[in-house]
């Protein structure tokens, strides 16, 4: 058994990850080698964790999902998981700005066997998702928001564009160590945050939820919306 450090947060978070992936999220060497091979090439430790992988992977199967908009790729290793919960038929749409990383990642997903079901684009999402609007006419069931934390608030907008009543908004990395509650922050990163939770939470198409975690990586959270057809009653 392990011993728990109770003076060291950090190593404990860990540990119940280990643990918790362990038991219910089974090893697997294509997973672990696409991380390897991503830091092998020093793309940034962003990837989701094995756990949030299976999260985003189940609640595709949960809605029977066949399309999905993904907003930053990096090395395709949050692409993978989603890809897997897939049909046959199903698609993920992939947009990265960094050319490098959207190499690296369709080497990834060759290697998984997945890059069939994947349109993976480079460019800044900003400039690539009026293409994608104009060549992807049905909505899209679930978009994953995991790219530049100022672009939030567009990002959302699009999302609002390119979804229907029953689709899932997920935005990753809202916590940012707790300063997402510093109104007085100047960081861009915290901003866009912020300003991108208002927008949900003044949305009458979306109910929504966010959550903390930690874990692996840290102290940090999501925050997931549902688009209704009519707004909540107040």
């Amino acid at each position: 058994m392990k011993n728990i450090n109770t003076t060291d947060p950090q190593h404990t978070w860990t540990q119940v990850d280990d643990y918790m992936n362990d038991l219910l999220v089974p090893s697997d060497t294509l997973l672990e080698q696409t991380l390897q091979t991503n830091a092998k090439a020093g793309l940034p430790a962003h990837d989701v964790t094995p756990n949030q992988g299976k999260l985003l992977q189940l609640l595709l199967q949960i809605q029977g999902a066949s399309r999905v908009l993904e907003i930053g790729t990096l090395g395709g290793y949050s692409t993978i998981w989603m890809a897997r919960a897939l049909p046959e038929h199903g698609r993920i749409v992939s947009l990265e700005s960094e050319p490098r990383h959207a190499e690296l990642a369709q080497a990834n997903l060759t290697r998984a066997g997945l890059l069939h079901k994947v349109d993976l684009r480079i460019g800044p999402a900003l400039t690539t998702l009026p293409d994608v609007q104009e060549e992807y006419r049905e909505p899209f069931d679930m978009i994953f928001i995991d790219a530049d934390k100022p672009s939030n608030p567009d990002y959302l907008r699009w999302a609002l564009r390119l979804t229907q009543p029953g689709s899932l908004i997920i935005g990753d990395n809202i916590v940012r160590d707790g300063e997402v509650i510093r109104a007085d922050s100047t960081d861009p990163r915290v901003l866009g945050v912020r300003s991108f939770l208002q927008l949900i939470a003044s949305n009458p198409r979306l109910e929504a939820t966010a959550l903390q975690t930690v874990g692996s990586k840290g102290y940090d959270g999501f925050v997931i919306a549902r688009v209704i057809d009519t707004p909540i009653p107040k």
